[in-house]
């Protein structure tokens, strides 16, 4: 399945495609795509989407999973964007947080904040948590996953790196979170460690990427984040990004207002966004 949400921000309403990629309201069925319906997605599953309310127009898109408790990051997950970035492929996973509301939907704009210099892009597969997690093993990991989607992992460098060593500060603007545009539950996807991604800024492809090259693989991020809290419905664990970000280029290239950027997964969909000035 590939569930979403849809609709005015923080009005958003339920919704899964349908065979021919359209939108079907799904909010006489759920309340929202979060909490205890990721616990029991086969409910969803039973249901065929050609009977439910087919949505007109093109809605704008939400994050496609709400109510999250815990937006965790992964850093320096790729060996190669670890070089790019000057530092040592790390010997255990290296954890942050992004506020959950950095949480937007996955066209919305990127926001440039105010006195930001540093406004840099990362292509990340996303992690929804499903069923709750504590001390699971890497062999339980993948059966408390509800699904997979796209993340922007926004991030300004400066605030990141040169503010006291706190990366959290430089993860957690508002719209630094783009999500979606689908949940894309595990069924259809055949091996989240094989799966392409990609991200262009004004067009210029600039990272071009594999899950298979991830340090840490989606089972032992699970795993892992269960042995230090307990993970609930709703939580997403964003796993890293591949090389081409603009901290790593020579010299580097960082977003400006009325720049253009577009990313995507495969099978999990793609975003666009349009950075502007936050005022």
């Amino acid at each position: 399945m590939k569930l979403l949400r849809y609709g005015p921000r923080g009005f958003e309403k339920p919704g899964i495609l349908d065979a021919q990629g359209r939108i079907r309201d799904l909010s006489g069925v759920v309340p929202d795509i979060a909490g205890q319906v990721l616990a029991d997605l086969a409910k969803l599953a039973a249901i065929d989407p050609a009977t439910l309310p087919l949505v007109e127009g093109s809605p704008r898109l939400g994050a496609c999973v709400g109510a999250t408790g815990k937006f965790m990051c992964i850093g320096l997950n790729y060996a190669d964007h670890a070089a790019e970035s000057g530092m040592a492929v790390p010997e255990e996973p290296v954890l942050f947080m992004k506020a959950t509301s950095a949480i937007c939907g996955p066209n919305d704009p990127i926001l440039i904040h105010r006195g930001s210099q540093k406004t840099d892009w990362e292509v990340e597969l996303g992690v929804v948590i499903g069923k709750p997690a504590k001390y699971v093993s890497e062999a339980q990991a993948l059966s408390h996953v509800a699904g997979y989607c796209v993340i922007n992992d926004v991030s300004e460098r400066a605030w990141q790196i040169e503010r006291g060593g706190q990366w959290t500060k430089g993860k957690s603007g508002d719209n630094f979170g783009p999500t979606g545009p689908w949940l894309v539950t595990p069924d259809e996807i055949a091996d989240p460690q094989d799966l392409a991604m990609w991200l262009t800024v004004n067009g210029k492809k600039v990272q071009n990427g594999s899950t298979r090259t991830m340090v840490f693989g989606v089972a032992k991020l699970v795993s892992y984040l269960s042995h230090f809290m307990t993970l609930h419905p709703g939580d997403i664990i964003s796993t890293g990004t591949p090389p081409g970000v603009g901290l790593g280029m020579k010299p580097p290239w960082y977003l400006k207002p009325g720049d253009e950027v577009e990313l995507g997964i495969a099978g999990l969909g793609q975003q666009k966004q349009i950075c502007m000035a936050d005022h």
